[in-house]
C-alpha cells in the first residue's frame, strides 16, 4: 500500500491527504464524542435518581454541581435558579419587571427550560456536522482521485503504446487506492455520526420529559400556597 501510495501522481497524493486528515480528524471526533456522551449518559441516570430520592429543590440544588456533565441537571439547576430569581424579584420597579412578575412562575421557568434544552443540545451536537460531511463527501473526493489516476495512467498507455496488463495495472490499482482510502475514512464517520445522533435524541427526549415534570411539580407548588 505505501508502495502504490508513493508511486502515485502529485493530484492522487493531494487527494489522499486530503482523505487522512478528514480521516484523523473524524477519528478524533469520535473518540471524544464517545466520552462526552458516555459521561453525560452516565450522569443523567444518577442526577434523576438524585432528584427523585431528594425530592426538594434546596437539597438538589445543593447536590446538583456533582452531575456538571448532565444535560437534565443543567436544566435543572437553570428553572431551580430563575424559580428563585422570581421569588426574589420586587414587582413593579418597571414596566418589564411588572409584566415579568404577573407571569405565572411555570410560564417563566419554561422559557429558562427551553433556552437551557436548547443550549444543552447545541453541545452534544457539537462536531457532529464535521462527521456527516466527512461520510458525504470522502468517498466523492476518492472517486475524484481513482478517476484522475486512471486517467494518468491510459495517458501513460498512450505514450507508451503498450496496453498489455502489465503496463495497465500498477496505474490503475494506484488510482484505486483513494477510492479505497476514501471509504475507509467515510465507513467509521457514518456510523459514528448515526450512533451519536441517536445518544443525543434519547438525552433530548430525557430533558423532554424532565421538563415536563419539573413544570408539573411547580404547578402543584403553586396549587398549593
Amino acid at each position: 500500500m505505501l508502495e502504490l501510495v508513493l508511486s502515485s501522481g502529485p493530484v492522487v497524493k493531494s487527494v489522499l491527504v486530503i482523505l487522512v486528515y478528514f480521516s484523523l480528524v473524524s477519528w478524533a471526533i469520535i473518540f471524544y464524542k464517545l466520552a462526552v456522551v458516555r459521561k453525560a449518559m452516565a450522569e443523567t441516570d444518577r442526577f434523576l435518581d438524585f432528584f427523585w430520592t431528594k425530592k426538594r429543590f434546596d437539597l438538589i440544588g445543593q447536590g446538583v454541581k456533582e452531575f456538571s456533565n448532565s444535560p437534565v441537571a443543567s436544566l435543572f439547576r437553570e428553572g431551580y435558579h430563575e424559580l428563585l430569581q422570581q421569588k426574589k424579584r420586587p414587582a413593579g420597579e418597571d414596566a418589564a419587571e411588572e409584566f415579568t412578575s404577573r407571569m405565572p412562575n411555570t410560564d417563566i421557568v419554561a422559557r429558562a427550560l427551553r433556552r437551557a434544552t436548547t443550549q444543552e443540545t447545541q453541545r452534544l451536537e457539537k462536531y457532529l456536522t464535521f462527521l456527516a460531511t466527512t461520510g458525504s463527501i470522502t468517498p466523492f473526493i476518492g472517486l475524484f482521485g481513482t478517476v484522475w489516476g486512471i486517467m494518468d495512467a491510459f495517458h501513460g498507455i498512450g505514450q507508451t503504446g503498450s496496453a498489455s496488463l502489465a503496463v495497465v495495472a500498477p496505474g490503475i490499482s494506484e488510482a484505486l487506492v483513494a477510492t479505497a482510502i476514501g471509504l475507509a475514512a467515510a465507513i467509521p464517520a457514518v456510523i459514528g455520526y448515526n450512533h451519536f445522533l441517536n445518544k443525543v435524541n434519547e438525552l433530548i427526549g430525557e430533558m423532554d420529559n424532565f421538563s415536563q415534570e419539573f413544570l408539573n411539580i411547580i404547578e402543584r407548588m403553586e396549587r398549593g400556597k
